[in-house]
């Protein structure tokens, strides 16, 4: 299995806000914690920070999303759009229909989106979004974007209570799918979306 490599996943993206810069860790808790501890009112909206595991993943109300090791894409945008601190559920769904169509547009599968943040293949999660805005002292506030998507998994991969609701691309497609191509056009898709709809360029 192939990890994550910043520089070339940076050198793909182009020229860009989403992506501008990019940060693979190993590990971390989750990448909004990890995003959380880097942030300053100076850094620029755009930074990714991917984790090729998290040891307490967030999803939804506070629960736990399951990611494991080299298996997925696990990853949180830092954004500064100009709306208000309780609209965060647009965020939400710009994030959950771009990641739909992505699927779609790279895999022609009939990818789907469960209101407010899940994206399903078939009645089951194959990813998620969770969006967390912080007001910030002298500076415009954040907005952190999580998403989660189940890449490589085999069934097996899964604790054995989401067997039945959760499902990964791989499992879809039959086949091991190309995480660093699909990365690549996710954050493209991401960003002309996020432009089109907050107009930030």
């Amino acid at each position: 299995m192939s990890r994550l490599d910043a520089a070339q996943l940076r050198a793909a993206v182009g020229n860009c806000i989403i992506g501008r810069e990019i940060i693979v860790l190993e590990e971390t808790t989750s990448t909004n914690d990890s995003i959380l501890q880097r942030v300053t009112s100076l850094t620029p909206e755009g930074l990714v920070v991917f984790a090729e595991h998290q040891t307490a993943g967030r999803g939804q109300r506070g629960n736990r999303w399951e990611s494991a090791p080299q298996k997925g894409l696990w990853f949180s945008i830092l954004l500064r759009p100009k709306i208000e601190i309780d609209k965060s559920a647009r965020l939400t769904a710009w994030a959950a229909a771009t990641l739909a169509s992505a699927i779609h547009e790279q895999f022609s599968l009939g990818a789907t989106v469960k209101v407010p943040n899940d994206v399903q293949l078939d009645g089951r999660k194959v990813a998620g979004v969770v969006v967390e805005m912080r007001a910030q002292e002298n500076a415009p506030h954040v907005a952190i974007a999580g998403i989660g998507i189940n890449v490589n998994h085999a069934a097996a991969d899964f604790p054995e209570e989401l067997r039945s609701s959760a499902t990964s691309l791989a499992i879809a497609l039959d086949r091991q799918v190309d995480r660093a191509k699909f990365a690549t056009a996710l954050l493209r898709n991401l960003d002309r979306a996020y432009t089109e709809s907050f107009g930030q360029k």
